[in-house]
């Protein structure tokens, strides 16, 4: 994984918990001007001196963990500014804003617990964090199906994201090595599961993969559904998908020429195309059923 994921910081509290290390949880609850960081990005930091998550390039993570061990000595929560309106002349954010960030120490240990455990069940959580409603969705899941460097690749660098992966290939392909389940049959998917947080994506050149596969895919639940190929072979996809009896809105949800970046020739780079469109429609979609979460609270 490159980077921690938004989830990270929650866990690590966890972690600490389970382990009887006091925590504090900092969540950045307004921006004034511009900030590297959007409202609701979290950090943890541990009496121990472990530390999850940042609020910027390094300029003010020094300050907030001299700043989370006071909150965790006074035991009580704080909100305090950093940048612009900062009491801290001397830490300033180089975008130039100001941020808020809300000190909770040592949330209930329950409440932590049941919050993973929501997201562990894939399903959205939510924490009362003050007068801050702190929303988790589940992580970005990617079930996908094709064969050959393509799907390899896609398979590698959505892993390394740090992605939740499921992939298959015919059995032929022999790609086991990189975690690559076997197709069995073109006549039937195997047993997967997925949701509004889920992409599935087709990665076949062998067209005749998709006859029987492709419209069960259509049918599952998920925010993208893609498959690899060019207009021309995308308009020929959609009217044998018509002449098998799919649904029309089914068919309109499937993307073809899938990518963000146009004419890609080779496999690397049309796995970082797929990869960032995926991301970018994850992004965009991923608070919309969480708004219907049970809401848990953190006095």
């Amino acid at each position: 994984m490159i980077a921690a994921r938004p989830v990270d910081a929650l866990g690590l509290i966890d972690r600490g918990i389970r382990e009887g290390v006091p925590g504090v949880l900092i969540t950045l609850v307004a921006i004034e001007g511009t900030s590297s960081r959007a409202i609701g990005t979290q950090m943890a930091v541990l009496d121990d001196g472990r530390q999850v998550g940042s609020f910027s390039g390094g300029c003010v993570e020094r300050a907030i963990v001299t700043e989370a061990m006071d909150v965790l000595r006074q035991g009580q929560p704080r909100t305090v500014r950093y940048g612009i309106g900062s009491p801290y002349i001397d830490v300033r954010l180089p975008c130039g804003g100001g941020i808020d960030l809300l000190f909770t120490p040592q949330p209930d240990a329950g409440l932590v617990a049941a919050a993973l455990a929501r997201l562990a069940q894939r399903e959205p959580a939510q924490l009362q964090l003050g007068h801050h409603t702190q929303h988790y969705a589940p992580p970005l899941r990617l079930i996908a199906l094709g064969h050959g460097e393509d799907l390899t690749a896609l398979v590698r660098l959505a892993r390394a994201y740090g992605v939740d992966v499921g992939a298959y290939a015919p059995m032929h392909d022999g790609m086991r090595d990189d975690g690559i389940a076997p197709l069995v049959t073109r006549t039937q998917l195997p047993s997967i599961a997925t949701d509004a947080w889920t992409a599935i994506v087709f990665v076949f050149h062998d067209h005749d993969w998709e006859e029987f596969l492709l419209p069960q895919a259509l049918a599952l639940p998920a925010f993208y559904h893609g498959a690899v190929g060019s207009r021309r072979t995308h308009q020929a996809r959609i009217g044998r998908l018509r002449a098998t009896g799919v649904p029309l809105h089914r068919i309109d949800a499937l993307r073809g020429s899938i990518g963000l970046i146009p004419g890609t020739r080779n496999p690397a780079t049309l796995a970082l195309s797929i990869l960032a469109e995926l991301v970018q429609d994850y992004e965009a979609c991923a608070g919309r059923a969480v708004w219907q979460a049970g809401s848990t609270q953190i006095a």
